[in-house]
């Protein structure tokens, strides 16, 4: 009678901390969206713990430890799926007690998710804007502006394409060291932007990167890892933009026009030419963007007529890249497939986290960028 009275406890005391913990998520995320400063503060004060911890203690791994997580929860469903039939077939007198194992390891797994995305993501997406944070302002622009940033941004990246190495081919070749560099980038922005110092983990690529092709993914924070992740296999050039944007999510900036911005910001300012290429094709491609949507696609074609070869190798190296893969059949799912799923499930957490443009919500970038160029007077560089 005392043990089952004491498994009773037990199960009671499991089964109240999943719930307590939940709820405590949820008054998290009614806190970050209705109380105004209660992100920032958090942002603050209390999400560089985490880094400074958890974030720490998973660099120590020389592998994505947030890839590992997601194979051995997805192969854990499966089997977990395909072995209670057998397992409530054998042992008929146990099956509550199978039952109940096997929902309360759903139930703990369902807690470590919701609890480690609040803390580590869902919080700071309500943190005050970083131009507002940061007296950027927040002024409209004329097309006339937005044409002579462009006119900038081609003149400076037309420059650094002739300092950069290429193959025989005239495609470029990253010889930077990647992550030392990328961590050096953007922590020097502390100087200007506080929230930008302290300790960074280190970025990890991803094992599995052609299924982060299929999905036209660069980066990716993942927020139960507390890992800057990158594709591995995508055309060089992209790297150093991608690492420095992915390391602006791990110091709790999560709007993506934000670490977009950030991201440019570093490679612009940082010692290796490799950097500062990559951050201005990077932007330039947004910005010329905007030309297209605001001052039409004649005077978009007019600016990229004024792109030199070496840039063209690139943007060209780069779409043939992202449409190889989507032509390929290597991977275990069709690539188009793969590629709307994600494209969906993408824009969705964009929404549901209060961002209400989703994907549109990178371009958003190129308005820090005016404000940061005409407000301030600073140079983009």
């Amino acid at each position: 009678m005392g043990e089952k009275k004491k498994s009773l406890i037990g199960r009671h005391k499991q089964l109240t901390a999943i719930i307590l913990l939940l709820l405590v998520c949820v008054v998290l995320n009614i806190l970050a969206w209705t109380v105004k400063g209660f992100s920032d503060a958090y942002a603050e004060h209390i999400f560089p713990i985490w880094v400074n911890t958890y974030g720490r203690l998973t660099s120590l791994l020389p592998f994505s430890f947030g890839e590992v997580l997601i194979i051995i929860g997805i192969a854990l469903v499966i089997l977990s799926v395909i072995g209670i039939i057998p397992l409530l077939l054998i042992f008929k007198t146990k099956r509550r007690l199978i039952g109940k194992v096997y929902g309360f390891t759903y139930g703990w797994i369902l807690v470590f998710i919701v609890l480690t995305e609040t803390l580590n993501c869902f919080i700071l997406y309500h943190c005050s804007p970083f131009g507002e944070l940061y007296g950027i302002g927040d002024s409209e622009h004329t097309d006339a502006q937005l044409i002579e940033l462009a006119e900038v941004l081609i003149e400076r990246t037309n420059e650094l394409s002739l300092e950069v190495k290429r193959d025989s081919e005239g495609s470029f070749v990253l010889t930077a060291d990647l992550d030392k560099t990328a961590k050096e980038a953007v922590s020097a922005l502390a100087e200007d932007y506080p929230r930008l110092g302290g300790y960074y983990v280190t970025p990890k690529k991803i094992a599995n990167s052609f299924f982060m092709s299929q999905q036209y993914l660069m980066g990716i924070y993942f927020p139960f890892s507390m890992e800057a992740n990158y594709n591995q296999e995508m055309y060089q050039c992209n790297l150093p933009e991608t690492v420095t944007h992915e390391l602006a999510h791990t110091k709790g900036f999560m709007p993506e026009d934000e670490a977009n911005f950030i991201a440019f910001l570093a490679c612009a300012r940082s010692k290796s030419k490799d950097y500062n290429y990559s951050g201005y094709l990077s932007t330039l491609k947004y910005v010329m963007g905007k030309v297209g949507e605001y001052c039409g696609s004649e005077k978009e074609s007019e600016l990229y007529g004024k792109v030199n070869e070496y840039v063209w190798y690139d943007i060209t190296g780069n779409r043939e890249y992202w449409d190889e893969v989507q032509e390929s059949d290597e991977g275990l799912f069709d690539s188009k497939t793969v590629a709307e799923v994600s494209d969906k499930a993408m824009e969705t957490s964009l929404r549901l986290n209060g961002i209400e443009d989703g994907k549109r919500s990178y371009g958003r970038m190129v308005d820090l960028l005016l404000n940061y160029y005409f407000g301030s007077g600073k140079s983009v560089e």
